[in-house]
Order: structure tokens, then sequence, then C-alpha cells
């Protein structure tokens, strides 16, 4: 084992990259990003340094630290972010066990392999705290661009009624090729939000079934068992959208069922909006209208 000295900012990051990893794999593999940065930084202590801004950009410090030592995690295919969510991969999940240190060490090997296979004109060392917050800082702009748009779609989805919700979600089967002959009115449903189909008569498979729910609680496995028992047919397939999410035991038991039961929470609901977007007809689109908005990429 090496006795030399680890630099600050390495050493900070190896425990903000081990608090992050550790958080992810808590919450299942998945979560926002500012979410992942705010619990990070109320598990690792912190002192003044690390809580500091740089003069140039404005950015704390240990933030700083945590976006750009993610480069070499994302890289590495340990790391996955994807419109303001992050997710562990299973063989990031896998290097928890070496700690912060061990984590780095594989990412950074990776990443330098990743370099140089696509070589920049510029380097920044890692090491540096310059190079920290002249890299991050464009990271951070791209991710916080990413988190305003996906909290702005968030809440105004929030403000619907369930039924405004059910019928966003209709409209993105739509959009995905779907006929929704049976959409519910307000009242009883039997299970039944949704029903859609390949073509419009139902003929060919999959036949989806589908119960929405649209309320600040997670879904519970309860809820997830009621919808497989009205799978009853070769064909069918059960899709449950929830706004609120899922608990633990309900993701478990869609895995483990013997019926194919798909469960969408709001992320993944907006990330299939906005995948779909431009093929959902005018009226679907004014549902929930998107603008693109184009940036610089970093290359990173």
């Amino acid at each position: 084992m090496s006795n030399e000295p680890v630099a600050p900012t390495l050493e900070l990051a190896q425990r903000l990259i081990f608090a992050a990893f550790e958080i992810l794999k808590e919450n299942g593999g998945e979560m926002r990003g500012r979410d992942v940065i705010r619990e990070a930084g109320a598990r690792v202590e912190l002192n003044d340094w690390a809580k500091a801004r740089f003069e140039k950009s404005g950015y704390v410090r240990w933030q700083s630290v945590l976006h750009f030592y993610t480069i070499d995690c994302v890289k590495a295919g340990f790391l996955v972010k994807k419109r303001g969510v992050w997710h562990l991969t299973p063989e990031g999940e896998a290097l928890i066990p070496l700690g912060g240190a061990g984590i780095l060490k594989k990412a950074t090997a990776a990443y330098r392999k990743w370099r140089a296979e696509n070589p920049k004109p510029e380097t920044v060392d890692p090491n540096e705290v310059d190079g920290v917050d002249e890299t991050s800082e464009q990271v951070m702009a791209m991710e916080q661009i990413q988190q305003f748009a996906a909290e702005g779609l968030e809440q105004h989805i929030r403000a619907k009624n369930p039924y405004e919700f059910q019928d966003l979600a209709a409209a993105l089967l739509r959009g995905m090729g779907y006929y929704t002959p049976f959409v519910a009115p307000k009242g009883k449903d039997g299970g039944i939000d949704i029903a859609a189909y390949r073509d419009p008569l139902g003929t060919d498979s999959p036949r989806i079934k589908v119960q929405v729910k649209h309320r600040e609680s997670s879904a519970t496995v309860q809820e997830i068992r009621q919808l497989m028992g009205i799978l009853r047919k070769d064909g069918d397939v059960g899709i449950f959208i929830s706004s609120g999410g899922f608990t633990a035991d309900a993701k478990m038991g869609a895995r483990d069922s013997l019926v194919h039961v798909e469960l969408i929470d709001l992320p993944r609901f907006l990330e299939l909006w906005q995948d779909f977007f431009p093929k959902l007809d005018d009226e679907d689109k004014a549902r929930l209208p998107l603008m693109p908005v184009y940036f610089l990429a970093t290359g990173e």
C-alpha cells in the first residue's frame, strides 16, 4: 500500500464519489442528480476549504469536484447521466466495496484510456483546483440546465389533475405507435385506465392494460399485484404509471412477476415524452408542449 500523501482535491473527490455511489445504490440505482449532490453534501464532512466558492465561476468547490470526477465514472461505464437523472450501473455498484479510492482508481484508468483514443488539444490535471473549476464549470452548467428543465416539467405535471395526467399517458402511448380505444372516464374503471393496441382492433399482441396513479405517494406492491391479476390472456402486458414513483417492494414484485408489468415513474415518463414528442399529433403535443434548446457540447 502506498504511503504517498493524497492531494486534498483527490481526497475530497474519493469521499464524495463513494457517498454518491452508496446513495444511488440505496435508492434503487437511480436518482435525480440534484438529489444525489444534496445528499452527498450532507453525508460527507466538509471543511471551510471544501465549502468555499471559486472566484472565477462562483461554484462551490466540493460540488465542482464531484461533478468533475463523475466525468471519469461516466467514461468508465460506472455511471450514466441522462436528462438530470444519475444511474449507477452494475459495474459501478460492484466497485463500492473498494471504497472511494478504489472506485476512482478504476475510473481514472478507464478515462485515460478513453482520452488516449479521443485526444484533446488542451488537458487539465484533475488534482489541480483550477483545472477542476474550469472543466466542471461547463459540466455543471449543462446539468443545471437539464435539471431546471426537468423540474419545470415535473411541476407542470404535478399541477394537473389525475384525469389530465391519464390523458397525457394515453397521448404518450399514441406517440409510441399504439391505438388507445379505451381511456377510462371519471368513475369506476375496473382496474384499467387505458387499453392500448398495436392495431385498431387489438388482434395483434401486445395488448396493453394500463393503470395510472397521479399522486405524491408511491405505488405499492399490492397495487402492482392488482394489475397483474387482470392480465389473463396471452399477449396481455401491463404498464403501471405512477407520478409518485414505486416502493421497493413494488419494484421487486414487478421484476419477479411471471407476467410482464412495466413500471414508469415520473422521470421516466418525462424521458419517454421527450423521446416521442416529435411523433405526437398537434393536439397531443399541446397537452405538454416542449421547446428544444441547443448549446455547445463539451465533449466530456
